[in-house]
């Protein structure tokens, strides 16, 4: 065979081969770019997921809980947060830089909300003075799993022996108020719940910052507590740290932004 028809030969086959590699290589890189999009469309769809979560829990937009009365129990037994009827929880410390008193009771009444029977609590705090700021009526109620539901409150503050304010007053079922919970059977660091949701009156929260710490108050020293942030967006600059120790419950409210409130037990007694 002629060496320049040979040369021709081989040339041809070079090119054919290569025009394949090619066309092999594009196919592939398209492949792998439509895989790249689909991965890239399922984690945007992820963070829109994610996203419409944070913002229903913070919004409120969409919080319906389902409370169904059988799935409710008698008593408040919570390790962290128990209601013994008959039990009085004394608290001194500061608001506005005055010092104020606390007296929290819990009463033998109950008030059904929602079908639930809940355990009403008598809590008033007292000025320098000793004379009556504010009184309120809480309604808890507990959950066969051990959560400690919030089902509202009656509140009042008072000045020179008046009523002059009822802000904050909410009841679950009444213009659309839902509850919420104060403390969950198993607290764990990161959960985060809303306490009550009222829009635009009752949207405090609450989250874990931590499952065993200790504080001492004049009340003593306590071990295992968790510690939580409260907060509301209705007042976001507002961020309180309460500690909840185990068999007693609240023992020390601090605020640690947008003011310097301060509360400690100092006793418990038990009818």
């Amino acid at each position: 065979m002629d060496k320049r028809i040979w040369l021709i030969f081989v040339l041809m086959i070079a090119i054919i081969f290569i025009s394949g590699c090619v066309g092999h290589t594009k196919e592939q890189t398209a492949n792998e770019t439509n895989e790249t999009n689909e991965t890239n469309i399922i984690a945007n769809e992820t963070n829109e997921t994610i996203n419409e979560a944070n913002e229903t829990n913070i919004t409120g937009e969409g919080y319906n809980p389902i409370i169904d009365p059988a799935d409710f129990v008698s008593q408040v037994d919570n390790k962290y947060y128990p209601l013994v009827p008959g039990t009085t929880f004394s608290y001194e410390g500061t608001a506005d830089n005055e010092a104020e008193t606390n007296e929290m009771i819990v009463t033998n009444q109950t008030k059904v909300i929602l079908g639930v029977t809940t355990i009403v609590i008598w809590d008033r705090v007292f000025d320098a003075e000793g004379d009556l700021s504010e009184e309120t009526y809480d309604w808890y109620a507990q959950d066969k799993d051990g959560n400690v539901w919030y089902f509202g409150e009656d509140s009042k503050s008072y000045d020179a022996g008046k009523v002059v304010s009822t802000a904050g007053s909410w009841e679950a079922g009444v213009n659309n108020a839902k509850p919420g919970m104060i403390m969950t059977a198993n607290p764990q660091i990161g959960d985060s719940w809303r306490q009550e949701y009222l829009k635009g009156e009752a949207e405090d929260m609450g989250e874990i910052l931590g499952i065993s710490e200790s504080v001492t108050v004049p009340s003593g020293t306590y071990h295992n507590c968790i510690k939580t942030k409260d907060w509301t967006p209705l007042e976001p600059d507002v961020i309180e740290n309460k500690y909840y120790c185990p068999d007693v419950g609240v023992v020390l409210t601090d605020m640690v932004q947008g003011g310097s409130e301060k509360s400690e037990l100092v006793n418990i007694t038990t009818d």
